[in-house]
């Protein structure tokens, strides 16, 4: 036997062999604990969304009336159809023009908005075109029944001459006024060809002139006339009610 001090490998106290493991290493579980929002700054976001909401709510109300006027532009061709008159593109609104009514007072021609308006336009003598015209006017209008206070009935009258009293009784309802005829082009303006006598012109309540009928109106023209005007009012049923607002009109 030699003197090696080493133990015998299968002796009682050998040591085993290293112990492989029965599977993967299991990494420490991750503890980390992320912060909450402290709860008034979720209160404060709620109500910052809220705040939001309220203000685009806001601008859709103080809006709706613009866009259901340009809405009420283009109703008129539902499903394809066209309109009898001209939609004027873009359209015009009333200009600061001085006008003066049939007792001489001093009008705005501005304080007219507010309220869907039927202008005619011609001189004071009104010979036999414009008188048909006011009459078409003032029939289109009856024609609207119920509706008919939502549209004024407007003469404007471009030049200094007498009116008639023939045809005073049918302006009884209507609003008279005097406005310079070239200042009025400003605004207005007929059809190729035609004079601005010969239409009648619709304006929005918001002062805008929209749409033009056709020159010379007979009857069969004013009852497809009548249908615009139907549809202008039904489309703009929602927001526009007969008569001004406080602090609008015109003096009669």
């Amino acid at each position: 036997m030699s003197g090696s001090t080493s133990s015998d490998a299968s002796g009682p106290h050998a040591r085993g062999p290293a112990l492989e493991p029965l599977g993967p290493v299991l990494a420490p579980l991750d503890m980390t604990v992320h912060s909450l929002p402290a709860p008034g700054d979720a209160v404060a976001a709620a109500r910052q969304q809220r705040g939001r909401w309220q203000a685009l709510a806001v601008l859709l109300v103080c809006a709706a009336p613009v866009l259901a006027s340009y809405f009420a532009y283009y109703v008129v061709r539902p499903d394809g159809r066209r309109s009898y008159g001209e939609l004027i593109d873009p359209q015009k609104p009333i200009p600061a023009l001085a006008a003066t009514d049939t007792q001489g007072r001093s009008v705005d021609l501005r304080s007219l908005a507010g309220q869907w308006l039927l202008v005619s336009v011609g001189p004071g003598a009104c010979p036999d075109d414009c008188r048909q015209n006011l009459y078409l006017q003032r029939q289109l209008r009856e024609s609207l029944g119920r509706e008919r206070d939502r549209l004024d009935r407007v003469w404007l009258v471009t030049d200094g001459a007498p009116l008639p009293e023939a045809i005073t009784p049918g302006l009884a309802d209507a609003t008279v006024l005097r406005v310079d005829a070239a200042a009025l082009a400003q605004w207005l303006a007929p059809a190729a060809g035609a004079a601005l006598a010969d239409h009648l012109y619709v304006v929005d309540p918001l002062g805008h002139w929209m749409l033009r009928f056709p020159a010379h109106l007979d009857a069969a023209g004013a009852g497809r006339a009548r249908r615009d005007l139907d549809r202008l009012l039904r489309a703009s049923g929602s927001w526009d009610k007969a008569g001004r607002g406080e602090g609008e009109g015109v003096v009669q």
